[in-house]
């Protein structure tokens, strides 16, 4: 099965690292970029603020473009947050433009300050604060958190020395990645269901536990099970066996085309048990993969 399908992300050691590096550039200022101010609206909240929450606290400043005291208080929090190094996260929200995280938030004043730390609020202040009462509440943050999140003392090592700080490993994928090494894949599988219970828009715990259950299935495939399908076409498992074993030998067209055909055989639960197989195949690939696309649509046309 060498080869047979990518792999790669039941290697990736960090989520949180892996959202930083997808996360848009923000200018500082002076032409760079910044990896520790970002610019947070509704469809990235859960991402941005509460997924990055469970490794350091995220500090999210609540501000509006007509605000005047917003416009003083913003570039204090992000000098803080760049000269932070990564132990706190700055986390802008407009609340114009998103009216439900200010809800969410019972804001009534702004510039609002809130403080998230394991995806739940810890501590908040109103008000354009000078700069030393700002740095102070922060230290105060960082001082009654540091002990339970490991990485915010890793970015102020990283900071003192001059260098980048190293992302954390985050522990639950570390668990799953080190269960499947042993070849314990139900409790790889248990892992990676325990994040998405927590984190259900978790990508890389989506794709990972999807390749996992294919591995508990492919590790016992059997070539003869293409050979027995072919024979019995009304056989579902049959059907679910061979395809398993076709994509294990790196045929993923073949596999694809066998159960959009006993889709279009099938009905009623038959028919969605096999259509879910079918999906979880596809979710082995990347999403553009033209192999993936092309069989997605003949799916749509055997059910419709």
């Amino acid at each position: 099965m060498a080869g047979a399908v990518d792999l790669s992300a039941l290697k990736a050691r960090s989520d949180a690292a892996a959202r930083q590096k997808a996360a848009p550039p923000r200018s500082d200022g002076d032409g760079g970029a910044s990896q520790f101010v970002v610019d947070v609206g509704e469809q990235s909240f859960q991402t941005d603020v509460l997924e990055r929450s469970m490794q350091v606290p995220v500090v999210v400043d609540l501000w509006a473009e007509w605000c005047g005291p917003c416009k003083q208080l913003s570039p204090v929090l992000e000098r803080l947050a760049e000269a932070g190094n990564g132990a706190w996260i700055l986390a802008k929200v407009d609340v114009d433009a998103n009216p439900r995280i200010a809800q969410a938030f019972g804001v009534q004043s702004i510039p609002m300050v809130v403080a998230v730390a394991g995806g739940q609020p810890v501590d908040a202040f109103t008000g354009a604060l000078p700069e030393p009462q700002v740095k102070q509440w922060i230290g105060a943050l960082l001082d009654a958190l540091r002990e339970r999140m490991p990485a915010i003392a890793q970015a102020e090592a990283g900071a003192a020395n001059g260098a980048p700080a190293e992302e954390p490993e985050d522990p639950r994928f570390t668990a799953a990645e080190d269960a499947l090494e042993r070849g314990d894949y139900a409790a790889a599988e248990a892992a990676y269901e325990q994040i998405l219970a927590v984190e259900p828009a978790n990508e890389q715990a989506k794709a990972a536990l999807s390749q996992v259950r294919f591995l508990a299935r492919a590790e016992s495939a059997d070539p003869s099970a293409i050979a027995r399908a072919d024979a019995a076409p009304d056989d579902v498992d049959a059907q679910l066996a061979a395809a398993d074993a076709e994509v294990a030998s790196d045929r993923a067209e073949a596999a694809f085309n066998r159960l959009i055909g006993t889709v279009a055989r099938t009905a009623d639960d038959e028919r969605d048990r096999v259509r879910e197989h079918l999906v979880s195949l596809f979710e082995l690939y990347p999403a553009d993969d033209a192999r993936v696309s092309s069989a997605r649509r003949a799916l749509a046309r055997a059910l419709f």
